[in-house]
């Protein structure tokens, strides 16, 4: 009778405990939407982080790391979902994790999750971030591969921003991809390459006037270019 007894308060518990937890998901889904109503991107987080604890998916842990990436909370969305490569990831997680890895300077880390994502959907924009990458850890050919294919494939929307100035400003992403390589001849050789990297950037600046930054680097090849003309003593 003792066992009988138990066995029923022991279902009771687990009953109550499945509708306790049934009437908590209810609960956050209706406080996550009305977060989602009202623009509180920490409401929403709260909100989706109690779902994901009460009801682990990763569909759940996808979006929550998405919206730590799109507020610039870069580190918290890689303890979300981690950093390495897998084939089995969303194309929300490759995206979550080769944004933030660059964002938190491992780039050798990043290329590898923006590879993936060229590898699934390639394009001009995707190649830029390799490219650009690849520079940084000074793998010139890999760059380069990348350069050439985003400007064969740049269309004539495409937009980037860049940031160097007090106001910020876009140009054609093909006129970005001219830079980068302007950068990646540059690199090859920092003496004999100043004036082919010069033509590059003039070149650059024929299409897109308003490239600070193009201009910015010009002046300072110039000024390398005269310190290396001067005698020395």
């Amino acid at each position: 009778m003792k066992k009988l007894v138990g066995l029923v308060l022991l279902m009771s518990s687990f009953m109550l405990s499945a509708q306790t937890n049934s009437e908590l998901i209810k609960h956050y889904e209706a406080y996550y939407n009305q977060m989602k109503a009202q623009g509180d991107v920490q409401g929403i987080i709260n909100g989706m982080t109690h779902l994901n604890v009460l009801s682990p998916s990763q569909e759940r842990k996808d979006t929550l790391a998405y919206i730590y990436m799109s507020e610039g909370k870069y580190v918290q969305a890689l303890n979300t979902i981690g950093y390495e490569r897998n084939s089995t990831d969303s194309d929300i997680a490759v995206e979550v994790k080769a944004v933030s890895l660059k964002a938190v300077k491992q780039p050798e880390l990043a290329i590898g999750l923006f590879e993936e994502m060229f590898k699934r959907t390639p394009n001009a924009l995707v190649a830029y971030e390799l490219a650009e990458l690849n520079l940084q850890i000074q793998k010139l050919a890999e760059a380069e591969k990348h350069i050439n294919y985003g400007i064969v494939n740049s269309k004539d929307d495409m937009k980037k921003a860049f940031y160097e100035s007090q106001q910020p400003y876009e140009v054609s992403l093909k006129a970005a991809f001219m830079y980068l390589n302007a950068l990646s001849v540059y690199n090859k050789d920092k003496k004999a390459n100043i004036d082919a990297t010069v033509d590059i950037l003039d070149a650059t600046l024929k299409i897109a006037p308003n490239f600070n930054l193009v201009q910015l680097t010009k002046s300072e090849l110039l000024r390398q270019k005269q310190a290396l003309q001067q005698p020395k003593n």
